[in-house]
């Protein structure tokens, strides 16, 4: 058995460390060292390589190494090789903390000030008390839920919305696409943390941000291919929505001339909200071939027809 790491070339020693201490006998191997093709059970990677059932004959599992897979072509992979998305602890918990920072700067003003201080400004603005201020998390999975578990002790009305049914102690949940404009009119501060699937493309739009009350604040830390760049910058310039915090984007990263590097109510951020620990993700990853083995349940077992 061989796994292959196919992904950033900069952490692929950090990988290659973390398997060494923890599964010393597993042959692992950076791309595009893949030894003997035949022997390559397991890719963990970001894109897979082309021609990858003829190059890689006895392919077992492929693992992503992030959270989201929607960067995958799954035409050009074989419908029953099972696909497995990364749920090790630290993209969880490094997605709340960005999350929780990222709606704290927004509830205390941070774009005013930082583009205060561009023009050499200093004005002071009234601080709400945190129980004034309505919080709301598009998709409910496990960032959505590390993300309200962080931002409880701020004091927060939060609320979430996802596709199927939640329940979570302390935050009003929406279901469905009917109960979607009931969410959207409470948000002042709306977290995308949606997966990325046809069905989620280019929704955050116009008509969600009409949705929205007037005067609230976007962070989008899901994927670029959720926001209709356009939209945002008209209603920023209208003022249905105040403000931005942007990690991700479509491409990666923005031409020079992109309107969002000098926007005044903008901060963008270069797709850093969560990253995947080589030590702990090289657990996950190997916890879970050892329950594939065993033909026991998978977490993080990607559904096709959802593509998530």
């Amino acid at each position: 058995m061989t796994i292959v790491y196919k992904a950033s070339a900069e952490r692929a020693g950090q990988w290659a460390a973390a398997f060494a201490r923890q599964a010393p006998d597993v042959p692992f191997r950076i791309w595009p060292d893949v030894g003997d093709p035949a022997s390559v059970e397991y890719l963990l990677l970001w894109q897979p390589p082309e021609r990858i059932v003829e190059t890689f004959p006895n392919l077992k599992m492929l693992f992503s190494v992030g959270a989201g897979v929607d960067q995958l072509d799954f035409d050009t992979l074989p419908p029953d090789l099972p696909v497995v998305r990364m749920l090790e602890p630290g993209i969880a918990e490094s997605m709340a903390e960005f999350a929780c920072m990222a709606t704290l700067m927004l509830h205390r003003d941070m774009a005013d000030y930082i583009d205060q201080q561009r023009r050499r400004q200093w004005r002071e603005i009234q601080v709400r008390a945190g129980s004034d201020r309505r919080v709301g998390i598009l998709g409910l999975g496990q960032l959505g839920q590390a993300s309200l578990e962080m931002l409880r002790p701020f004091g927060f009305r939060l609320s979430g919305w996802n596709r199927s049914p939640r329940q979570i102690e302390g935050v009003a949940c929406f279901t469905g696409q009917e109960e979607l404009p009931a969410f959207l009119v409470q948000a002042d501060i709306l977290i995308c943390l949606l997966p990325l699937t046809e069905a989620t493309r280019g929704i955050l739009d116009a008509k969600l941000f009409g949705m929205l009350p007037r005067g609230a604040a976007l962070i989008n830390v899901g994927r670029g291919g959720h926001l209709v760049e356009a939209d945002l910058l008209a209603a920023l310039e209208s003022g249905q929505l105040s403000s931005a915090m942007i990690d991700v984007l479509e491409p990666e990263p923005p031409a020079p001339e992109h309107p969002f590097w000098q926007h005044p109510r903008i901060v963008m951020t270069p797709h850093i909200a969560s990253m995947t620990r080589p030590e702990s993700g090289a657990a996950f990853v190997l916890e879970t071939i050892e329950r594939h083995r065993r033909g026991l349940p998978i977490e993080g077992l990607v559904s096709r027809s959802r593509s998530y």
